[in-house]
């Protein structure tokens, strides 16, 4: 390892993962051993970087294509320099066929080399493998077809999109963020800094647009953390009053607290929960942070 600050960003990432998957059902810490070495080295009750490289893995669930849910591993570990390296990741599970797990491990790397070198992108990998699911465990496709007359449309469909970057500085994407969310008449936040948040919230066909605009645009890094899709009743007359039932914002703005740090671009998550918590979705911080808010 060529310097400390690379090991301080794989523990930091590594207990942001143990926040987010406590349960050792969810995450497994292959090697105690290179854990405990990166620990020490980082804290400085060892002078010599770690002998061995952290291993470990996390097992979700996922709901494919033909709405089963499937399980998958995702075995990641670090090499010595990253995260300026990609890590190694290997994707398993029962329901992937070789030729689709190959194609899997093609297409993930493609997307990690493309958006995540330099930075850490485990939280971003496992997103990407919950939005791709449908690609790659699809055994029997038939069922979804059955379902596709009781599915309801997408416009009835209210849905909330919890967005994350690693910064929002930009003042061209700070804008487009606020122009776009006016023009598709979204409602919610954005939270310019490090990190940076954009919530927007409508129906679900206007809220993917303007997630499909927004991705489009060069980004360190950028992913949905969290989503809330909610049915609307398709007989009722006035779509549009149901989803003005389901709003939690009544319009779109750019929100500023504190700013901390010692470049003085990190937001005070502290004010953060507490604007959350007014509107009665305090516990989406937790989604984002991995911790309780305060």
């Amino acid at each position: 390892m060529d310097g400390i600050e690379e090991a301080r960003i794989q523990l930091s990432e590594i207990e942001l993962l143990l926040s987010m998957f406590p349960s050792k059902e969810e995450l497994i810490i292959n090697d105690q051993l290179a854990f405990a070495e990166l620990r020490d080295y980082v804290d400085g009750r060892a002078n010599d970087p770690p002998s061995s490289r952290a291993q470990f893995t996390i097992q979700q669930r996922l709901e494919s294509a033909n709405e089963n849910m499937v399980m998958f591993s995702l075995s990641c570990t670090y090499p010595l320099k990253y995260p300026a390296v990609l890590p190694e990741i290997v994707v398993r599970s029962s329901e992937l066929s070789r030729s689709k797990q190959a194609q899997l491990h093609r297409d993930l790397n493609a997307y990690l080399n493309e958006n995540c070198c330099g930075d850490v992108c485990v939280l971003t990998t496992v997103e990407w493998l919950k939005e791709n699911a449908s690609v790659f465990f699809n055994k029997d496709p038939s069922p979804a077809v059955k379902k596709q007359a009781d599915t309801p449309l997408k416009g009835s469909i209210f849905t909330r999109l919890w967005i994350y970057s690693h910064h929002i500085y930009n003042k061209q994407k700070r804008k487009n963020i606020l122009d776009w969310s006016k023009e598709l008449k979204l409602t919610g936040f954005s939270l310019p800094g490090k990190p940076g948040i954009v919530c927007v919230e409508g129906s679900q066909i206007i809220c993917e647009e303007f997630w499909a605009r927004l991705r489009r645009l060069t980004w360190q890094r950028i992913l949905i953390r969290h989503r809330e899709d909610i049915p609307l009743d398709n007989n009722c007359v006035n779509i549009d009053a149901e989803l003005e039932k389901q709003r939690r914002f009544t319009g779109f703005e750019e929100t500023i607290f504190d700013i901390r740090g010692n470049r003085g671009n990190h937001m005070d998550l502290g004010q953060l929960y507490h604007f959350l918590n007014e509107k009665g979705i305090g516990d989406v911080f937790q989604l984002y942070f991995g911790i309780e808010g305060r």
